[in-house]
C-alpha cells in the first residue's frame, strides 16, 4: 500500500530536510529566500481561502530501494579498504583509523554477521585481522574484467555529460560529487583522462580545475528517451487521441509516467497532462543559455535535461544536493524541487537513508533496476555471497550499456 504523507518543507537556517516532523540534513536550494516554506498546489481562486497543500505519494518499493543499499554498501566499502592494503588484509585495531569511530561498529557488525566474505585470523600474541575469505576474493578479482568493461560506457557517458553542460565544460569537484554514482574510479582524473586527449583536457576555469570537452559528437546527443523510442519503434499519435489515466501518452516528445497507486487525478488534470506530453521542446544537449525559463517549451527542457541527467548514473538516482551542485553548470530551475514534485509522475523523491534522493521512476520494476551495467552485475554477484534473495537476477549487459 502507499502512504500519503505531507510534502517537503525547508528551514534554510538550520539547512534541515523536513518530511512530516522528521528532520533530515541536506544543503538548502539557493533559491529558497524564506525561513519556512511549505511546497503548495496553487488551484483556482477561492476568495480568501487559503491554498491546499499539495499531498505526495509514497512509493514503499522505491523508498525500499535506499534500506536495500545500507549493508551491500558497507560490504563494498570494507573489501575496498581490504583490496588498497598491501597484504590483502587490515588489523582490526586500524579500522578505525579507514572508517572511524562510530562507523568501526557497523563494520564490525558486518565482519561478524557474513562468515563466508570476511575471515578474522590472529589471536593470541598476533593482533586480529580481517581479509576476505578464498570464495570472496576470487570473486573480487573478477571486478578488475567488469572495470575493463565499463571504460568505453563511462567515457561516453562523461562525454554526454560534458555536452549537457554549458560550453561543454564542469569543474573536476563536480564530476567528484557523482563519481561513484558514474561509475568512475576515485583516481579518473589520473586513470582515464590522460588517456582519452582526444576527447578531455584538464583546464583552469576562474581559479577551478575543470574538465572541458574537446569536440562535440553529434551522434551522442541522443538522450536516453529518444533512444528508448527508436528501440521501441513508437508509433505516430493521432491526432484525437483518448486521455489515459496513467498520464502516459504515445508521442515522440513524451515522457513515461508512473504515477503512484494512491494518486487519483481528476480528468481536467490529465487533459492538462496530455497537452504537456504533446508539446515539443529544444533537445537537452543544446545550449541553454538560448533559451528563456519562463517559455513552456524551455521548462519541459528542463524536465528532459534532469531525466538525461540521472539516466547516466548507474543507478538512476542521485542525492538532491548532488543535483544541485549542478545547478548553474545545467542552467536548472531556480524552485528545483518543486519541479521534481510537479513532475511526480517522472521522478521520485526519497527521503530514506541518510540524504534527501531523486530517483528516476522507469528505471525500477519495483525496488529492482531494470537495466545494469557491467560494475552492477559484478556487486550483484559479489553480495550474493550473503545469502540475500531479494537481489536482481538480471544477468546480462542491457543495451543502453552494450557496446
Amino acid at each position: 500500500m502507499h502512504k500519503r504523507v505531507m510534502v517537503f518543507s525547508l528551514i534554510e537556517s538550520r539547512k534541515w530536510f523536513t518530511v512530516n516532523g522528521s528532520q533530515r540534513l541536506c544543503r538548502p536550494l539557493s533559491s529558497v529566500k524564506v525561513g519556512h516554506m511549505w511546497v503548495q498546489i496553487m488551484l483556482k481562486s477561492s476568495g480568501g481561502r487559503r491554498p491546499k497543500k499539495k499531498t505526495y505519494y509514497r512509493v514503499n518499493d522505491l523508498d525500499r530501494v535506499m534500506e536495500l543499499q545500507k549493508k551491500p554498501s558497507l560490504i563494498l566499502r570494507l573489501k575496498s579498504i581490504i583490496q588498497s592494503q598491501k597484504n590483502r588484509c587490515i588489523l582490526l585495531r586500524d579500522l578505525e583509523k579507514e572508517v572511524g569511530f562510530v562507523q568501526k561498529w557497523n563494520f564490525m557488525g558486518i565482519i561478524e554477521k557474513y562468515p563466508l566474505i570476511f575471515r578474522v585470523a590472529g589471536g593470541n600474541r598476533t593482533p586480529p585481522m580481517v581479509m576476505l575469505t578464498e570464495k570472496a576474493d576470487k570473486i573480487a578479482l573478477e571486478e578488475d574484467e567488469a572495470r575493463v568493461k565499463m571504460e568505453p560506457i563511462l567515457v561516453k557517458n562523461l562525454r554526454k555529460l560534458l555536452m549537457l553542460s554549458i560550453d561543454c565544460t564542469l569543474p573536476l569537484e563536480t564530476i567528484q560529487l557523482i563519481e561513484n554514482d558514474l561509475g568512475l574510479p576515485s583516481d579518473f582524473e589520473q586513470s582515464v583522462i590522460p588517456k582519452y586527449p582526444q576527447f578531455f583536457s584538464v583546464k583552469d576555469v576562474n581559479g577551478r580545475t575543470s574538465i572541458q570537452l574537446e569536440n562535440w559528437d553529434s551522434f551522442l546527443a541522443v538522450t536516453a528517451r529518444e533512444e528508448k523510442l527508436m528501440r521501441e519503434s513508437v508509433p505516430t499519435p493521432k491526432e484525437k487521441s483518448r486521455v489515459l489515466k496513467d498520464g502516459n501518452y504515445c508521442g515522440p516528445f513524451a515522457f513515461q509516467m508512473r504515477y503512484p497507486a494512491g494518486f487519483r487525478p481528476n480528468m481536467n488534470y490529465l487533459k492538462e497532462v496530455q497537452k504537456w506530453q504533446k508539446m515539443e521542446f529544444p533537445s537537452p544537449y543544446l545550449n541553454a543559455k538560448r533559451f528563456e525559463l519562463s517559455d513552456p517549451k524551455a521548462q519541459k527542457r528542463v524536465v528532459a535535461v534532469l531525466h538525461e541527467l540521472l539516466s547516466l548514473t548507474m543507478e538512476k538516482r542521485l542525492t538532491s544536493a548532488q543535483i544541485d551542485a549542478f545547478h548553474s553548470e545545467l542552467r536548472l530551475p531556480a524552485r528545483l524541487l518543486l519541479c521534481l514534485i510537479k513532475h511526480h509522475g517522472i521522478f521520485y523523491l526519497t527521503n530514506k537513508g541518510v540524504r534527501s534522493t531523486v530517483i528516476l521512476k522507469e528505471a525500477y520494476d519495483g525496488s529492482n533496476l531494470i537495466c545494469k551495467c557491467p560494475l552492477l552485475l559484478f556487486r550483484d554477484k559479489f553480495i550474493a555471497l550473503t545469502g540475500r534473495r531479494d537481489i536482481d537476477s538480471c544477468t546480462s549487459v542491457p543495451p543502453r550499456f552494450g557496446q
